[in-house]
Order: structure tokens, then C-alpha cells, then sequence
């Protein structure tokens, strides 16, 4: 015998239906987001487990349970079907047995059901009851999801306005973060993750779970430009501030890998600020950590931060004094043009035994040479270009003004 369907009547409230749905299959009820962020819980029951207990608490489901729940197979499972799914329990994350069904607009999760069978297993009667439930919690949640896709656009709008210096007055900026119920961070950083193409819709919603399911570093506003995630992040007063975000980063672009097969994500960072009003500066560095990670993708893959990049800040500044003053390295010049007259490769010695700090051993052994063929290859070197090896300030220039080359190539 099947059970009548006991949602096909309006609620009042997200909250009343959770309390409906709990009543009809006699257990506690929780209903989240597409994100795991807590809508509402079921209040006349006690009974309960650590997990959900944490996830009311914080007003979401703790990390390492949603870790554990995409380990395990219960997350992809819940974003492919649309059927009651029993998990059982593990008590290294506090969770119980429990049955959880997805709520579904059309082809798109947009929340989560979460049944604790805790003294009782549901019924066969009573997983169909869910599935009524899951039905009709899909209107309850429909209201919710316009109200904040307004909220992102108005939120997305004030980021752009930020990021391209269009807002400068500390009070309107003050009051665009109160009107979006954002606490503005004392610490800020942007960073800029770049994609190899254009960032899809379903990707965008990847993305977005996984900045709202993170609990590393708290995400104040977030945008896509065409391929590019470009991202406000609050950072802590610690002692090593740059440890908490190299963790956030690595974490986010190892799940990106992990659950949705996404690689090769370039990663650039700002200095850290507390003026949003230098928000445009912040994007600036960000954008010029990748440019330069781009062009000097050995030299720099392990560099994430504008203010790691040393030398390679100064580039745009350097360049502008040599156009301005028409500088051309004359040493650097000679050897190119020597090169090309007798098809030699003088040029490319004298950067690789530069980049190795004039260290013979691992010069020899990155371009595959005889170490009395290097010897060789730099006293032609000394010769034609009048280059003193002995000189640091001419080895600095040198090796300064090689990496200008390539930066403009």
C-alpha cells in the first residue's frame, strides 16, 4: 500500500515543510543547498549524531564530512540520480545512518534531504514519501535560488566596480558590503585562477561548490571572466598569512583535479591589502603574476604571489626606462648578431650558465655539453661581447636584460 502524498499543500515557511517531512517519517530532517549550506532542520526531535550537530552549529556541513562523502562515492551519486540513496554510518566523521535524496530543478542540484535513521530503518513506503518530499521541497527551494542568483548579480557588479577602480569613496564601498551582508575582511588578497578555456556552466557550478563547501579562507566576492576565476579572499592576521593562502590555493586546485578531472590551472596572487580602495592594484598584480608565469613558465612554477616574483616586478618599469632612453645591451647585441652570421648558439650559453648562477656542472649538463666545450663557448663570449665575468654588476645587466628579451618575445 502506497502512503498519500502529504507535501500538496503550500507551507508557510522552508522551516514548517522541514517539520512536516520530519513528522511524516518519524525522524530528524535536515535540507541544504546545492553547497551544504544548512536551509533548515528539523525541530521536535532530539535525537541526533556529532555531524549533524556541527553542521547547525556552523549553518553547513562540516568539510571533512563532504571530503569524506566524495571519497566514498555519496556526493557524485547524489548529482546523477534522483533516488533515495542510504548511506551508512562512519563514525571517524560523527555521522550516522542516514538516507539522502537530492532535489532537483530539471537537470540541476539545487539541494540536498537528509533523513537520520537513527532507532528505525524507512520503509519502502517511506523512501517513496521522500521522494515526494524531495518533489516538493524543489518549490520551497526555487524561491530561495531567485532571490540569491539577484543577490550574486548585484554582488558580482560591486566586485567588477572594485577591481576596475570605479569605486573610491571608503563610505559607498562601506555601504555596498553592508547591503550585501558581506563583513568586510581586514586582510584582503585577490587571486586569479586561469583555465585553459572558457569556464562553462556547469563548470562555473563546480567551481562555486567548491568556494562555498571550503572552510580554509572565507571568500568575500567571486566573478568569471571568460576563462579566468577571479577571486576576494579574507586573510587571517597570522603570523605566515602566506601559509593559509598556499594551502587554500593547492586545495582548491587539488579538488578541481581530484573530483572534476580539471588540470592545469595557472594560479596568480596579489600582495596582501587593508585599503580596499587599491582593489584595482591588487587585480593588476595578480594579472601580471600570470603574465610573467606564462612567459617564464620554468623559472617560475612554483611562484604563486606577486610579492615572490623578485626581479620580474620591476619588468614594466624597466622597460619603460629603455624605451624612453632608446638602452639596447650592446654586449647582448653582438652576440646575436655573431650568431646569426655563423649559426651559433653563443646567445643561449650565456643565459643558461647566467640562469645557473655560473655554476659550470649544471650548465654543462642542461645543454648536453663537455665542460671544456663551455669553457670554450665562454671565452668566445668574453671576447666578442667584451663581457668580464668577474664583473657582477655586468654578469647582473646581462643576465637582467636576457630575461627582458624573452619577456618581450
Amino acid at each position: 500500500m502506497t502512503l498519500k502524498n502529504p507535501f500538496k499543500i503550500s507551507f508557510e515557511s522552508l522551516e514548517e515543510f522541514v517539520d512536516v517531512v520530519s513528522q511524516q517519517l518519524q525522524c530528524p530532517i535536515t535540507i541544504e543547498d546545492a553547497n551544504h549550506r544548512l536551509l533548515a532542520y528539523s525541530t521536535h526531535d532530539e535525537r541526533t549524531d556529532p555531524a549533524r550537530i556541527a553542521t547547525i552549529i556552523g549553518r553547513r556541513v562540516p568539510e571533512k564530512v563532504i571530503n569524506q562523502l566524495w571519497k566514498e562515492g555519496t556526493i557524485p551519486a547524489l548529482l546523477k540520480t534522483k533516488e533515495p540513496i542510504r548511506i551508512k554510518s562512519m563514525d571517524e566523521i560523527g555521522l550516522g545512518n542516514r538516507v539522502a535524496i537530492s532535489i532537483w530543478k530539471q537537470d540541476e542540484v539545487i539541494g540536498f534531504i537528509w533523513a537520520l535513521e537513527i532507532d528505525k530503518c524507512l520503509s519502502e513506503n517511506e523512501m517513496g514519501l521522500l521522494k515526494n518530499a524531495a518533489e516538493a521541497g524543489k518549490n520551497e527551494l526555487l524561491q530561495l535560488h531567485v532571490r540569491k542568483r539577484k543577490n550574486e548579480n548585484r554582488s558580482q557588479e560591486f566586485f567588477w566596480q572594485l577591481l576596475t577602480g570605479h569605486l573610491k569613496v571608503p563610505e559607498t564601498i562601506n555601504e555596498q558590503f553592508q547591503a550585501l551582508k558581506i563583513t568586510p575582511s581586514p586582510c584582503y588578497a585577490v587571486i586569479v585562477f586561469k583555465f585553459l578555456h572558457g569556464i562553462t556552466r556547469k563548470e562555473e557550478q563546480q567551481i562555486y561548490y567548491l568556494l562555498k563547501t571550503s572552510q580554509h579562507l572565507k571568500t568575500m566576492l567571486h566573478t568569471v571572466d571568460f576563462n579566468q576565476l577571479i577571486l576576494l579572499v579574507a586573510v587571517p592576521k597570522v603570523d605566515k598569512p602566506l601559509d593559509e593562502l598556499n594551502h587554500f590555493i593547492t586545495s582548491f586546485t587539488g579538488k578541481l583535479l581530484e573530483r572534476y578531472k580539471i588540470t592545469e590551472v595557472q594560479v596568480g596572487a596579489s600582495s596582501i591589502f587593508e585599503d580596499y580602495q587599491q582593489m584595482k592594484r591588487a587585480y593588476q598584480e595578480s594579472l601580471t603574476v600570470l603574465s610573467i608565469k606564462e612567459k617564464f613558465s620554468a623559472e617560475t612554477q612554483s611562484i604563486f604571489y606577486y610579492q615572490k616574483l623578485g626581479i620580474y616586478q620591476l619588468f614594466d618599469v624597466i622597460l619603460e626606462k629603455y624605451k624612453n632612453e632608446g638602452y639596447e645591451n650592446q654586449s647582448l647585441k653582438k652576440l646575436h648578431l655573431y650568431d646569426k652570421k655563423h649559426n651559433s648558439n653563443l646567445a643561449k650559453t650565456l643565459k643558461v650558465y647566467l640562469d645557473n648562477d655560473t655554476n659550470i656542472s649544471e650548465t654543462t649538463k642542461e645543454l648536453v655539453i663537455h665542460p671544456n666545450t663551455l669553457t670554450y663557448r665562454l671565452k668566445r663570449i668574453s671576447e666578442i661581447g667584451d663581457i668580464d665575468f668577474k664583473d657582477p654588476n655586468q654578469k647582473m645587466m646581462l643576465y637582467l636584460d636576457g630575461k627582458l628579451e624573452k619577456y618581450l618575445r
